[in-house]
């Protein structure tokens, strides 16, 4: 596995990878599937890049702990960084090369450039983290350029952040990867239920031992719906579920179309999705499942 921090060190790779072989998997042409990630992996991440080994001839793992997308109060600083176990992991993994930029290689001198995704940007996380998804926005533009993947793969966990990414790329036409190329894998949990995520090393014991209610909660609440209850009145039940288990704070609990992230006050069977956010000591934990 190469690991490269400079963007000209990586196209060469990504040329020499691409021309030393000829693959069935695209009709004779060697592919290559980009997972991008800020580091601190677990098996969330692991199966992220076991999906894009399984679609693809080559894998780039990206590691950038981007500061565009932190607000001023939030965790940059401590967000847990361990590049060197991340890259052993990735190894025995089969990667082909771990991108792992500098910010300065990423935003250079006199950068100037934001993209943003009007209204699906500013609803649930985005309400609460003013700013954050025009840094992911960004980011993951200059990663799919640096790159240039045939897919790419993002965690479902994330749902805002991947429908946010699915947009840009349509509006953008961006072609690699093309927004169809762009792929969710269904989010890994703990055997507990609680969504896998690198900001759950904040939780002390304690708190990890209450955190699996916010899943519990949260399928109470798509059942109740599924089953033609009240929506108020199951994300209300939710809420009180998440608070009385130990939570400080809900963000949000919410049933938004799947696609678009528009509320729903009725379901009728459409696509959607049931996205919560809360507040356990240090972490923010966002979670998000289906109602179908």
């Amino acid at each position: 596995m190469q690991i490269l921090t400079a963007v000209e060190p990586l196209r060469a790779a990504l040329s020499a990878l691409k021309s030393g072989d000829n693959s069935a998997k695209a009709g004779g042409r060697s592919t290559v599937a980009l997972v991008p990630t800020m580091g601190a992996l677990h098996e969330g991440h692991l199966t992220l890049v076991r999906e894009a080994k399984a679609r693809a001839d080559h894998v780039v793992v990206s590691i950038f702990v981007n500061p565009r997308q932190f607000g001023p109060n939030e965790d940059l600083a401590t967000y847990p960084r361990q590049l060197e176990a991340d890259a052993a992991l990735l190894e025995a993994e089969g990667v082909d090369v771990l991108w792992a930029p500098t910010v300065e290689a990423v935003y250079p001198a006199g950068y100037a450039t934001t993209i943003q995704v009007s209204g699906l940007d500013a609803v649930l996380c985005g309400a609460a983290r003013p700013g954050h998804f025009d840094g992911v926005a960004t980011v993951v533009t200059k990663l799919f350029n640096q790159v240039q993947p045939d897919i790419a793969l993002f965690g479902e966990k994330d749902w805002q952040q991947l429908a946010i990414i699915r947009r840009m790329a349509r509006d953008l036409d961006l072609t690699q990867p093309h927004a169809d190329h762009i792929l969710g894998v269904p989010t890994v949990r703990e055997a507990d239920g609680l969504a896998m995520s690198s900001r759950n090393k904040y939780l002390t014991a304690e708190e990890r031992a209450a955190a699996p209610a916010l899943n519990r909660a949260m399928r109470e609440a798509a059942a109740r719906i599924a089953g033609g209850g009240s929506i108020p009145d199951a994300l209300a039940a939710l809420r009180e579920a998440v608070l009385t288990a130990g939570f400080a704070r809900v963000d949000y609990a919410d049933l938004r179309d799947a696609a678009t992230l528009e509320a729903i006050g009725v379901w009728d069977g459409r696509a959607a999705r049931l996205l919560v956010a809360a507040h356990m000591g240090k972490a923010r934990l966002i979670d998000n499942i289906a109602v179908v």
